[in-house]
């Protein structure tokens, strides 16, 4: 194959892709537009220079006139304007985006939206436009937290103000918004929260369907050296960046790059090009700064020298392009650095001259220096813009690729030549520092910290047998000051399964941690045991004491309407283990129960009565069916509660497990309960036969209680089955006990009054299973 190449762009970019690109043997002619002196110099290559960068249509004219099989723009403007279906319509692929997708980096406010609804890490942000000036102002005086203001459009890299006080933010808005500081780009504005942490940029292509990132690297934009002075297109990269560790790229690929390019394609405007992703790798992981659309410089100069010498960039471009076929090609990288300063004009990003002499002498061989403003005068070749050159070199280290970058520098010279002597300084800064524990993720100060803001909570549990002073190794429990005569412990753990996931979506906290206490001490009840105490397990990436305080709060008030002692619980700090935002919880719970009031009695018997006490809700068990009701009902959970206005449909499906420790445990000090049965996941069909004899059943009458709203709901919306709803929910029902015929008035009237209603569901009966009667009552709504 003799492929024909056209390049579009004229900066050190565009020259390292040609010489890369030149080294295909598949390539048998590359054309710049407009090009410069140093893609001119390159073989195989010719510049344009009669054609306008954006005249797209003599650009098409020209590729089809000279057989072009392939187009790559360097810069965003030609994409976000369009170019890539002037070419397709007359069938020439293009390695770049459709306008449609180019919005990613076109507009600020459009890409942010775009995260939220793919739930892609990214700062807090709201956007704003030019007629909302007041409600900006607003939204950052309540802001609580520091901002960053960018213009929405493309504002040459310079559309970005960090301003260090409200003062200066609110000026800063009205710059952009009024003064139109930004010219057209400023018509709307992004308010983010100002992230802290390391910065890389990730450059990755794609097909639309695959994307492969290449080496992370991280880039330098200011002027001046220790990152003073304004800010530019940069003064020099260096990849592989040593933040990016194989751990965080791994994140990179699962939480933002892969869902980037599925949800493009899924609302219609797949990714086909180059993906270059802004990322700040904060204590909650990394989260998305900016989408670029193309090759980002300097960084492109660093990464194609650090391109395997056997992996064909021109058949890369194909494959994505044309074929969509990227997971077919190998792309692989060297194992050492690669570094690039760049060499700036005097006066470099204000006014400079042009027109200076360029001389370059002898280079090594692992040293390349690209052009970016330059271009040819007479035999010479001149200063042409205010970034001139990229000396770009590599080396096994990233100490000898810099020596050998700053060694070349000094056989490349023009006049007023200015460059940043201090590249790479924070990898080479990081790797004289020690480690810290807080630097792997865990910090110290912030377990302490939720162990003080916790001592009261846990005090409030207080009971006989317990201080609940946390701190120590263990917790101690006193058994003899319960005054049991003959006690046997009993116990349980349990967790609060997916309804976890429904907290950690809609930001509520404090009600799961009852749900963790009910699950473990209703499940001691059964058997007749009073709850004594509880520990409990909190794990997490990052812990956030505020959160966590919050689910402790929860889990004290569990432990107070049980009358349990919260005596100790472990905290886990586990960067990695779980996503940013997420945690999960475990609870141990030990009750004591009288030998001879160990429940099941083995007397329970055919004709004994089933009674049943109601939910609050759908307690902790079916959530997984209950999130995908939700999702496929067209409700949201900030959506108004269908049978509760007043609450938000998440917030009502959070209502807590009942605790029935109350209402029901005098009944078993007095004798009077056979056995009793937990409804938890299994429903009715599943849980009562736990507690009955192998040879007996029962049958639960459907009709003897209404349907609550919920699960109606649930029912309707997931077109639910009554006998899969008997299996999965508790249905109303929460607590289900046996007692003797005989006995069952002076129960129920016993239990009247209590939190729970309470429903004479059904009976004993002589043939195994649970047969539910009157069940298709459940349909009809």
């Amino acid at each position: 194959m003799s492929l024909r190449i056209l390049v579009l762009g004229n900066g050190g970019r565009e020259h390292a892709l040609t010489w890369k690109l030149a080294q295909s043997p598949q390539v048998e002619r590359i054309y710049v537009a407009p090009g410069n002196a140093g893609t001119k110099n390159e073989p195989k290559t010719t510049n344009i220079e009669d054609i306008p960068p954006a005249d797209f249509p003599r650009l098409v004219e020209f590729a089809v006139k000279n057989d072009v099989d392939l187009v790559v723009p360097g810069p965003e403007q030609p994409l976000v304007d369009g170019v890539e279906k002037y070419f397709r319509k007359v069938g020439i692929p293009v390695f770049g985006p459709s306008e449609q997708a180019a919005r990613m980096e076109g507009s600020k406010a459009f890409s942010k939206d775009f995260m939220t609804r793919h739930n892609i890490p990214t700062a807090r942000f709201r956007n704003f436009r030019s007629s909302q000036l007041e409600e900006a102002i607003v939204y950052i005086r309540s802001a609580d937290y520091p901002v960053v203001l960018k213009a929405s459009g493309l504002a040459a890299g310079k559309g970005v103000l960090i301003p260090e006080s409200k003062d200066e933010a609110i000026a800063g808005l009205k710059d952009i918004l009024v003064a139109r500081a930004f010219g057209a780009a400023g018509e709307e504005v992004v308010i983010e929260e100002f992230l802290t942490g390391p910065e890389i940029s990730v450059l990755a292509f794609s097909d639309g369907y695959t994307i492969i990132p290449m080496p992370a690297a991280q880039d330098h934009k200011r002027i001046g050296e220790g990152d003073k002075g304004p800010n530019t297109g940069g003064m020099g990269a260096y990849a592989p960046a040593p933040a990016a560790t194989p751990e965080i790229m791994d994140r990179i690929m699962k939480e933002s790059l892969q869902p980037t390019i599925d949800g493009m394609r899924r609302e219609g405007f797949p990714f086909v090009g180059l993906l270059f992703t802004g990322f700040m790798l904060t204590e909650d992981g990394p989260k998305v700064l900016e989408y670029n659309v193309r090759f980002g410089d300097p960084e492109t100069e660093a990464l194609m020298m650090l391109l395997d010498p056997k992996i064909d960039l021109a058949s890369v471009f194909l494959k994505a392009a044309a074929e969509h076929r990227l997971d077919s090609v190998e792309i692989s990288f060297k194992s050492g650095i690669a570094v690039t300063v760049v060499l700036a004009s005097q006066g470099y990003p204000g006014s400079y001259e042009k027109g200076k002499k360029i001389t370059i002498g002898n280079l090594p061989s692992d040293v390349v220096v690209f052009h970016a403003g330059t271009k040819s005068s007479g035999g010479d070749v001149i200063t042409a813009g205010g970034r001139v050159l990229a000396v770009t070199a590599y080396g096994p280290d990233l100490p000898l690729a810099l020596v050998a970058a700053y060694k070349s520098i000094e056989n490349v010279n023009f006049e007023g030549k200015i460059f940043r002597r201090d590249i790479a300084y924070r990898a080479l800064n990081a790797s004289k520092e020690g480690l810290t524990y807080a630097q792997a993720g865990v910090s110290v100060d912030a377990g302490n910290a939720l162990v003080e803001a916790i001592k009261p909570l846990v005090r409030a549990t207080k009971r006989p047998g317990a201080d609940v002073e946390i701190g120590g190794f263990g917790g101690v429990f006193d058994l003899k000051a319960t005054g049991y005569k003959d006690p046997v412990l009993v116990s349980g753990t349990d967790g609060v399964g997916t309804k976890l996931r429904l907290a950690v979506d809609v930001g509520i906290h404090d009600t799961v941690g009852i749900d963790l206490v009910a699950m473990s001490v209703n499940d001691l009840l059964v058997q007749g045991a009073e709850p004594l105490y509880f520990l409990d397990y909190y794990g997490c990436s990052k812990l956030e004491v505020g959160v966590a305080t919050q689910v402790v709060k929860g889990i004290a008030e569990g432990c107070r309407q049980a009358g349990c002692a919260l005596i100790g619980g472990e905290t886990a700090e586990m960067p990695g283990m779980y996503l940013p935002g997420d945690y999960d919880l475990a609870g141990f719970a030990v009750g004591a129960v009288e030998r001879d009031q160990i429940l099941p009695k083995k007397n329970i018997a055919a004709g004994d009565v089933i009674i049943g006490l109601s939910s609050s809700g759908v307690h902790s068990n079916g959530f997984s069916l209950v999130r995908k009701v939700i999702q496929v009902s067209g409700y949201t959970y900030s959506s108004p509660c269908p049978w509760n206005p007043e609450l938000t449909l998440g917030k009502a499906l959070l209502e807590p497990t009942r605790i029935y420790i109350s209402q029901v445990l005098p009944l078993v000090h007095a004798g009077l309960l056979k056995g009793m049965s937990h409804i938890t996941g299994g429903g009715f069909i599943e849980n009562i036969p736990r507690v009955l004899p192998k040879d007996l059943g029962c049958y639960v009458d459907a009709a003897a209680w209404s349907l609550p709203p919920v699960f109606r709901f649930l029912r309707k919306h997931g077109r639910v089955e009554p006998l899969e709803m008997a299996r999965t929910f508790n249905n109303g029902i929460g607590l289900v006990l046996i007692v003797a015929a005989s006995e069952a008035d002076e129960v129920i009237k016993k239990l009247e009054g209590g939190a729970s209603s309470v429903y004479r569901i059904g009976e004993v009966t002589s043939k195994p299973g649970v047969e539910m009667r009157n069940i298709l009552s459940w349909s009809e709504d």
